[in-house]
């Protein structure tokens, strides 16, 4: 295949880009460095905090872009490049109905940090991989002075079948995004990966046919229609499968790092 023409590459994390421990192949930094001589921008697009993002890419912190929270806060070299906040009123009108849903536990996930008021140690143990900054407060329903990104619903019965058919109605109003077995994102109906991703390729005038993607679950649904080398990963969700433009192997077997070393 000819990739000659990307000019952006655009990957999701846990399930893509990141394996079962939560960890980059041995060579991603090579790639990266490959990358970024042929000029080539690369993308973090993730569910996760952007906090914990640079956590991920320590050294990377200058030369990349971070789309976290699924979309709703895009950053660069340190620089807010797009925030999509909900209104506070709207937030706390899901936490109530978040909290009575068996076995599940919600995330009010501000700019500036992720907050909880639910101590249970397998929640925190869950919370913890994914979000960095973080602050244990008494009530959710008090935190004020922050811009509200997202509510995440760590859910022990699984997202799809427990807390997903909650929200689903509000599908059109908010953005409802089942984005792993254990997690449902509630967020502005119009922030998405696809939304951000879009705006980047707007900075950088960028074009579809120049851009390659990641993706493995429904939260990036948006952003793989924006590139022509969309790649759904092979333990991908069957709908990321049916959108997808290609395929490549599973996170395990690094298939995000085997079409990157034919790009490079």
């Amino acid at each position: 295949m000819d990739f000659n023409q990307v000019k952006l590459v655009v990957s999701d994390m846990d399930g893509t880009l990141l394996n079962s421990n939560h960890q980059l192949s041995a060579d991603f930094y090579q790639i990266f460095e490959k990358l970024k001589a042929k000029g080539i921008h690369f993308v973090a697009a993730s569910g996760r905090q952007y906090y914990n993002l640079l956590e991920v890419f320590p050294d990377l912190h200058d030369d990349m872009y971070f789309i976290g929270d699924n979309g709703s806060y895009m950053v660069h070299k340190g620089e807010d490049l797009h925030v999509q906040a909900m209104a506070p009123e709207v937030v706390f009108e899901q936490i109530e109905i978040a909290r009575k849903i068996k076995d599940s536990y919600p995330i009010l996930c501000g700019k500036n940090y992720a907050y909880v008021d639910e101590e249970a140690p397998d929640f925190i143990k869950q919370m913890t991989q994914y979000y960095s900054r973080r602050m244990i407060v008494k009530d959710l329903m008090e935190v004020k002075d922050d811009d509200f990104l997202k509510i995440a619903i760590c859910d022990f019965v699984g997202s799809e079948k427990n807390s997903y058919p909650h929200f689903k109605h509000l599908e059109g109003t908010l953005q409802v995004k089942v984005s792993g077995d254990r997690w449902l994102d509630l967020s502005h109906k119009e922030a998405n990966k696809g939304v951000a991703l879009s705006k980047l390729q707007k900075m950088l005038n960028i074009s579809h046919d120049e851009t390659m993607v990641f993706g493995d679950f429904m939260n990036d649904i948006e952003m793989m229609a924006l590139g022509k080398y969309s790649y759904a990963m092979e333990n991908a969700h069957a709908e990321i499968k049916k959108i997808a433009n290609y395929h490549t192997a599973s996170n395990e077997e690094d298939g995000v790092g085997q079409i990157l070393r034919q790009l490079v």
